[in-house]
C-alpha cells in the first residue's frame, strides 16, 4: 500500500507539472493534436516506429529486445553491484579524450533500451541540442548539456570495459532502498536479491527522509559516470546541468513523481529544469538527420567555455 507521504509527493509534483505545462505549451496551427513547447519545439504524435512514446506494451520490432533487457536489469543492478562500479570507473583511469572525441565513438551504438530509435547516438544527442538552442536560444549550458547528456555510453566501448548494456543505458532508480512499482517491467525486480533482502526492501532502507539525491545510490548506467567525468574533470557547467545529466534518465521520479521523499530543496529546485530538458530529450527523437559539420562549430565553442581540451575517463 503507498504511504500517505508518498500521495503526498506525488500530487505536488503532478500540480507542478500541470502547471508547468500550462506555462509552456499552446496549440500550434490550429491543430491540437500538435502541442509546442515555448513558441518553437512540436511534441510529435509518434516514435520513429508509429508508436506513442515510452510504450513498452506496443507491439514493434523493438518490443522483445527492451523486454528483455530490463529483465536482466533488474536482476543485476544491485547494491553491490553499483558499489563496485562507482569504486572502479570513478578512479577515470580508462583513457584522455576530448568531449568531441567521445562524441564520435559513440556513432558505433544504439541504445537497446529505447523503444523510440534505433539510430546511433550523435544524431539524437544533436536533434535534443538543436531543439533546446531553438527554444532557448540565451541558455547556452543547456544547448550543450543536451549534447553530452548521454556520452556517458561510452562505457559500451571495449576501451571502457565493454559493458553490457544492462549496465549502460535504460532507466535508472535508487538501490538500496524498495523499487517503486512504476519502474519499467517492475515484476523483474522479484529476482533482483536486494528484493527480497530487508536491509534494502523498505520505503527508506539505507537512506532518510530529504537525504538528497547526492547521497543516494543510482542503478549504474550512462547517467552516473557522464556526471562523475563532468564533476571529476571540474567542468562549469552550473548545477542544474549536473543534475540533468546525472538524472536524466530517472524516469521514475521525473515522470512518475516517485522518491521524492528523498530529496532536498536543492533537488527540487534542479528537477523544474530537468523536466524542461525531459521533453526535448525524449520527444526530439526522429528520424531527422542533423548536419553534423554545419553545426560542429557553435558546438565546439560550448565545450571549450565549459569543459578543459582534454578529460580523464
Amino acid at each position: 500500500m503507498m504511504s500517505s507521504s508518498n500521495v503526498d509527493d506525488r500530487v505536488a509534483l503532478k500540480s507542478f507539472e500541470f502547471a508547468d505545462a500550462v506555462a509552456e505549451r499552446k496549440v500550434a496551427g490550429g491543430d491540437p493534436a500538435e502541442l509546442v513547447l515555448d513558441g518553437g519545439f512540436v511534441m510529435p504524435d509518434a516514435n520513429a516506429f508509429g508508436n506513442t512514446f515510452r510504450d513498452y506494451d506496443a507491439e514493434s520490432e523493438r518490443k522483445k529486445t527492451v523486454e528483455e533487457f530490463y529483465r536482466v536489469n533488474h536482476l543485476n543492478q544491485t547494491y553491490e553491484f553499483v558499489s563496485r562500479m562507482r569504486a572502479e570507473y570513478g578512479r577515470l583511469d580508462k583513457t584522455e579524450m576530448s568531449i568531441w572525441e567521445c562524441i564520435e565513438l559513440l556513432n558505433e551504438f544504439i541504445d537497446d533500451s529505447d523503444p523510440d530509435l534505433d539510430m546511433p547516438q550523435i544524431e539524437h544527442l544533436l536533434q535534443t541540442a538543436e531543439a533546446i538552442r531553438k527554444d532557448y536560444p540565451d541558455e547556452d549550458w543547456l544547448h550543450l548539456t543536451g549534447l553530452i547528456h548521454d556520452l556517458g555510453k561510452v562505457l559500451l566501448h571495449p576501451s571502457f570495459g565493454e559493458l553490457p548494456q544492462w549496465a549502460v543505458v535504460g532507466d535508472t532508480f535508487p538501490v538500496g532502498c524498495a523499487y517503486d512499482e512504476c519502474n519499467v517491467h517492475f515484476k523483474y525486480f522479484n529476482e533482483n536479491p536486494d528484493y527480497h533482502n530487508p536491509k534494502y526492501n523498505t520505503k527508506y532502507g539505507v537512506y532518510s527522509e530529504g537525504c538528497g539525491l547526492d547521497n543516494v545510490l543510482m542503478s549504474w548506467g550512462h547517467d552516473g559516470y557522464m556526471y562523475l567525468v563532468a564533476k571529476e574533470n571540474k567542468a562549469t557547467l552550473p548545477s542544474a546541468g549536473l543534475f540533468i545529466i546525472r538524472y536524466h534518465s530517472f524516469y521514475p521520479l521525473h515522470k512518475h513523481g516517485a522518491y521524492m521523499h528523498l530529496m532536498n530543496d536543492e533537488d527540487k529546485e534542479n528537477l523544474k529544469w530537468l523536466h524542461v530538458f525531459n521533453k526535448y530529450d525524449l520527444y526530439s527523437k526522429s528520424n531527422v538527420m542533423i548536419d553534423v559539420e554545419k553545426v560542429k562549430p557553435y558546438y565546439m565553442s560550448l565545450i571549450e567555455k565549459y569543459f578543459p581540451s582534454k578529460l580523464r575517463w
